[in-house]
């Protein structure tokens, strides 16, 4: 099994040398890969505060950890298909490997995929605040763990 670097940089490769229109073609292959949101979940939603505020869109997100396994649960709405498909890439690249390896994610994901500039600058915002957030979570899974 790829370790998360490796597995995000096969994902960055696949955008590489793509144009603008194509990467985000790509990014709705991905959003069609990120499973629904599992029911204990929608509960949860009802009442814990999920949402990433920072995104304009509504994302709700549970970066996790069970026998030292990351895994991001969540859901992002219909209507916001290139933000689905980024925290799909997400997902792509932490679920089932070491949550402190997982918690490592690189800040320049966007910007290796180059993705920055075709999201406009408010969808990098929210994207960069979806990542911050996996981070954070995650970051804090390792330190109860320690």
């Amino acid at each position: 099994m790829n370790g998360v670097h490796e597995r995000l940089s096969a994902i960055i490769g696949e955008f590489a040398d793509l144009d603008g229109r194509e990467k985000l073609e790509l990014l709705l292959d991905f959003a069609a890969g990120l499973a629904p949101l599992p029911p204990e979940y929608q509960a949860r939603k009802a009442i814990e505060d999920r949402r990433v505020h920072e995104c304009q869109t509504s994302v709700f997100l549970w970066a996790e950890a069970a026998d030292g396994r990351a895994k991001l649960i969540a859901e992002v709405a219909p209507e916001a298909p290139t933000v689905k498909g980024f925290v799909a890439i997400l997902a792509n690249a932490i679920n089932g490997q070491p949550t402190a390896e997982a918690a490592t994610l690189p800040d320049d994901i966007l910007e290796r995929m180059g993705l920055a500039d075709v999201l406009g600058i408010l969808r990098a915002r929210g994207l960069r605040a979806i990542l911050a957030r996996v981070k954070r979570e995650l970051a804090g899974k390792v330190s109860q763990d320690s």
